[in-house]
């Protein structure tokens, strides 16, 4: 045994056949996404910590921030798509815009199957059309790649952040993890969050999970079909929320059987981030694979 320094908790080394596999992969999904239309762009590693702030809610704490030898207020970026609002707020490329982009990604929480703190996102977004369309194409895209990768059983979670108007917002954060701790772990994470009585709580609950699709997503239902997509392979799922704060529309969860209740990659419409950079709203939708699960679960 040598007594080489080791790596910081949730920061790993990435041996030859594992990185070999990755890459792989990620040129096996970038092909798939060419033959759609989009297109590599790449984004900074750190940016200042204004540009990352106020844009993930309670997850904000995540973020890695530092102070330069110049005094300026640095951050690792969380992930690719804030990056991705500022460069269309900066350069203002023609509309509609098509950009994957695969980047390692920062985040200060606790390491997890498939999750370190350093880990690798792999997105690609539509930037500049609010036509349910588009939420079809990156939907359909990401089922296409799942297939080109030989992943089999592959689910995409479907839900509109609409549903959810009206609730509080803490309901909506214990919904999201409905999978994961159970209705009676929702109902006492919604207790301890004020609402109360119980019966109150037992009925939020029962309220989110009998909502039906909204009119957007019948219309990205449809669009699925017209690009081919079986039924069996998308499912509306009225309890998804997805954490960001940045989502307005449609929300996407990538679920395959053998990785439990773990996602492997997740997205939706995000139309008034862009808006946050610029003087004008620019709509847009996107996914991201999480590198580091996907490559988990492919085949040997």
């Amino acid at each position: 045994m040598t007594n080489a320094p080791p790596t910081p908790k949730g920061f790993r080394d990435i041996k030859p056949e594992l990185a070999k596999k990755r890459r792989i992969a990620i040129n096996k999904i970038a092909a798939v996404l060419e033959e759609s239309g989009f297109a590599p762009m790449e984004t900074p590693t750190a940016e200042f910590a204004e540009t990352l702030l106020g844009k993930y809610g309670e997850e904000e704490r995540l973020i890695y921030q530092f102070t330069d030898r110049g005094g300026r207020k640095l951050a690792l970026r969380y992930d690719l798509t804030v990056p991705l609002a500022r460069y269309v707020a900066t350069y203002n490329p023609p509309l509609p815009f098509h950009r994957y982009q695969t980047g390692q990604v920062f985040r200060g929480e606790n390491p997890q199957r498939g999750r370190w703190r350093e880990f690798t996102q792999f997105d690609f977004d539509t930037v500049g059309s609010n036509d349910p369309k588009e939420d079809a194409l990156v939907v359909a895209t990401v089922l296409k790649a799942t297939k080109a990768l030989g992943i089999k059983g592959a689910v995409m979670l479907i839900n509109d952040r609409k549903n959810f108007e009206g609730f509080p917002k803490e309901a909506v954060i214990a919904i999201d993890k409905l999978d994961k701790i159970g209705e009676e772990g929702v109902v006492k994470e919604l207790e301890q969050k004020g609402v109360e009585p119980l019966k109150k709580a037992i009925d939020i609950i029962q309220t989110i999970k009998s909502k039906k699709p909204t009119p957007d997503l019948e219309k990205i239902f449809e669009y699925l079909g017209n690009y081919g997509v079986n039924s069996n392979d998308y499912e509306f799922k009225p309890t998804l929320a997805r954490g960001l704060n940045y989502y307005t529309g449609s929300i996407f969860e990538l679920r395959v059987p053998s990785y439990e209740n773990f996602s492997i990659g997740a997205g939706g419409r995000y139309d008034n981030l862009i808006g946050m950079f610029s003087k004008r709203q620019v709509p847009a939708v996107g996914f991201s694979f999480g590198i580091d699960r996907l490559v988990e679960i492919l085949p040997q």
